[in-house]
């Protein structure tokens, strides 16, 4: 029986375009861990640092990465992956992060408490 998704890895396809996805999309299949579902979207204000992708899960912090172009960064990227899922709240320190992505990330934001209220 397959494992329902519970992470996911976003692929922005505005700047570069659909193939640019798909072939990212592609790469990284191989290598994500079981229980990560990847997605292509639209624009995620990424657009000076294409190609974005981004890290969801629920109850974890969302992660958005930028200049995601070679082989290095899709390893990376899939090494993050598995960092990420075994992390409790998704929080990690740069300097944690895999190597290549020490200066692509473009965003972090601690995960959505809904019982918080302003």
């Amino acid at each position: 029986m397959p494992q329902t998704p519970d992470h996911f890895l976003l692929i922005c396809e505005t700047c570069k375009g659909p193939e640019n996805a798909h072939a990212l999309r592609t790469a990284l299949a191989r290598s994500l861990p079981a229980g990560f579902a990847v997605r292509t979207v639209s624009c995620m204000a990424g657009c000076e640092r294409p190609t974005t992708v981004g890290f969801q899960a629920v109850g974890k912090a969302q992660y958005l990465f930028g200049d995601i172009q070679t082989e290095r960064d899709i390893n990376a990227v899939a090494e993050f992956a598995r960092q990420y899922q075994h992390s409790v709240d998704g929080w990690t320190n740069a300097t944690d992060r895999p190597r290549a992505l020490f200066t692509k990330t473009l965003a972090r934001m601690p995960c959505m408490n809904v019982e918080e209220r302003p």
